[in-house]
C-alpha cells in the first residue's frame, strides 16, 4: 500500500495522536495498580501500557478504532478505501 503523505506530513500527523493516558488506560489504571501492575513501565520491550515484572505479564490496550469495536467504532468519512485496507 502506497502512503499518500510525505514523510514529513506523516510524522506530523502521527505526532498529534495521543498514545498515553487515554480513557481506556485511565479506567484500567485504577484496577491494575491495586493488583501491583506498573503504569507505562520503562525499559520493557514493546512498550506495554501496564506490566508486572515479577509475574512477567505485559498488558497492551488498543483502542476501539483498531479493533473495529461494534459499540464505539466510527468509520472514517474521508479516505475510506485507505482505512478499509489498513
Amino acid at each position: 500500500m502506497v502512503d499518500n503523505l510525505t514523510k514529513k506530513q506523516r510524522s506530523y500527523t502521527m505526532s498529534r495522536i495521543k498514545n498515553k493516558n487515554t480513557a481506556p488506560e485511565q479506567h484500567l489504571k485504577h484496577i491494575l495498580k491495586r493488583l501491583g501492575f506498573v503504569f507505562h513501565p520503562e525499559g520493557i520491550y514493546g512498550h506495554p501500557d501496564f506490566a508486572d515484572k515479577k509475574h512477567k505479564i505485559a498488558v497492551f490496550i488498543d483502542g476501539c478504532f483498531w479493533h473495529a469495536c461494534p459499540r464505539h467504532f466510527k468509520r472514517p468519512k474521508s479516505n475510506a478505501i485507505y482505512w478499509i485496507i489498513k
